[in-house]
């Protein structure tokens, strides 16, 4: 006689890693077999491989099963086992030989894509990530570019600018890999989409994403979408501090180099699933392991990009690949400061600091002179700003003091000293803008003599015939 009241098992949890204080268990996908397995590795023991099932306290864990759709459609990429690599340059060089066979790229981008991979297998050990992003035209080869770093990634998410922003919460919240997202060109590219919402929160750890969802009575939800993000643009964003998050390299400005690969072919397909084995063993090899925190800050750039930068010096031990980021970040903070260059305030900034430095008694400038010296090289009146702007300006939108006088308002340099050096390291406006000096940037963050212009095998990648 059957029981009219079986005891209902608990279903299991789905999981595609597992972190306890004694092991790190990570998902692995066989497709040949069409099975998932957990491969295991203690703080302080071997490693354990092809775990079909996880008890933690008493609750079942699995991976996710070949018929899940993350799985059966490869929105998300995992190796298929962990293995074993000679050395951490071995994998490096490999990765980066893989980035240059697939996809054109500047040699500095390409070494920091090249970082940038390894570094995403351990984004969870850090309170920050940096983003990567591909900019260009149609077929300037920024979609094989996200899709070649990011096949190599940890748990890529594949997705693209169409894709609604719900199930993108959600499978950022559950599978915590690498979100890449091609034609992320959204129709509304401000701080209120909720696209926007994930790229601008999903940098710094422990700042989820609050919904509101369900029909007639609402539950708020709160997502963590902290995790890397590579994603393909024809523009830039309209958001400021958003563009601030983003490595760039322009794609299409140059002929394409000889011997790219006009398709990818399965053995595309099967080096990536290789190089992903290898990572998944040095993420196994070096979860336990504490990680040295770098603040390597570079004087003169954006606060922010110094702050998104510091996990990839972590990750990067070679001095002289780190010195070429360091100059790389230079140069992108010159072009990120130069786009800001078109709004007013900063023009507003300058023209303080220039007329504080070329003053013979420099105590203080009226908002007339102030307005005169960000106008003297507009020639249409039309486009020129009022003093008036200008005193609404230094008010409502920087915070600077100015009071009225028989000269009218001025502004003291003095009183305002703790808030101009804000706006002037916010700005990125060095002493040497203000001097009117060209400067050299490979020289200012000391790198080595002798290291510009090398090629990759010059500083210890493997190279590639193609």
């Amino acid at each position: 006689m059957e029981n009219p009241n079986p005891i209902k098992l608990p279903k299991p949890i789905l999981k595609t890693s597992i972190i306890t204080d004694d092991a790190l268990y990570e998902m692995v996908y066989n497709k040949i077999k069409n099975k998932s397995y957990f491969f295991k590795m203690p703080r302080h023991g071997e490693l354990e491989s092809f775990i079909e099932e996880v008890d933690i306290n008493g609750k079942k864990h699995i991976p996710l099963p070949p018929s899940y759709m993350l799985l059966a459609k490869g929105v998300v990429l995992f190796p298929s086992q962990a293995t074993p690599y000679e050395s951490e340059e071995e994998i490096i060089g490999e990765i980066q030989a893989f980035i240059h066979k697939y996809v054109d790229v500047s040699d500095v981008f390409e070494q920091i894509a090249t970082y940038y991979v390894l570094f995403t297998w351990l984004f969870d050990k850090f309170n920050e990530v940096p983003y990567l992003r591909a900019i260009g035209d149609y077929g300037s080869g920024k979609s094989r570019l996200i899709q070649t770093v990011g096949s190599l990634c940890y748990k890529p998410i594949f997705t693209s600018g169409a894709t609604t922003p719900s199930p993108v919460f959600r499978i950022i919240d559950e599978v915590h890999g690498t979100l890449i997202i091609d034609e992320s060109d959204f129709k509304y590219s401000d701080a209120t989409s909720e696209m926007i919402k994930i790229l601008n929160t999903g940098y710094q750890k422990g700042i989820p994403v609050l919904r509101s969802e369900g029909k007639g009575t609402f539950e708020v939800k709160a997502y963590d979408v902290f995790c890397p993000k590579i994603v393909a643009t024809r523009d830039t964003f309209s958001d400021k501090a958003l563009e601030s998050r983003f490595l760039v390299e322009e794609m299409g400005t140059c002929k394409l180099r000889v011997g790219i690969p006009r398709t990818l072919d399965e053995d595309f397909y099967q080096g990536a699933e290789a190089i992903r084995n290898k990572l998944l063993m040095w993420r196994l090899n070096n979860y336990f392991k504490p990680v040295e925190r770098r603040e390597d800050l570079i004087e003169g750039i954006h606060p922010r990009l110094n702050q998104i930068v510091m996990p990839l010096f972590s990750i990067i031990k070679d001095e002289t690949i780190r010195e070429k980021l360091k100059a790389f970040i230079c140069r992108y903070n010159t072009e990120m400061v130069a786009d800001r260059g078109l709004t007013w305030e900063s023009d507003i900034v300058f023209a303080i600091l220039k007329l504080e430095y070329e003053n013979a008694n420099p105590s203080e400038a009226t908002v007339k002179q102030i307005a005169e010296y960000v106008n003297f090289e507009i020639e249409d009146r039309n486009d020129q700003l009022q003093p008036r702007k200008v005193g609404w300006y230094l008010r409502s939108k920087l915070q600077l003091k100015i009071y009225k006088t028989q000269k009218g308002f001025v502004l003291s340099f003095k009183k305002n000293r703790e808030r101009l050096n804000l706006w002037k390291e916010r700005f990125g406006i060095t002493d040497a803008d203000i001097r009117g000096e060209s400067v050299n940037v490979m020289n200012d963050v000391n790198v080595s003599e002798g290291t510009e212009g090398l090629l990759s095998s010059d500083l210890g990648f493997k190279e590639e015939t193609i």
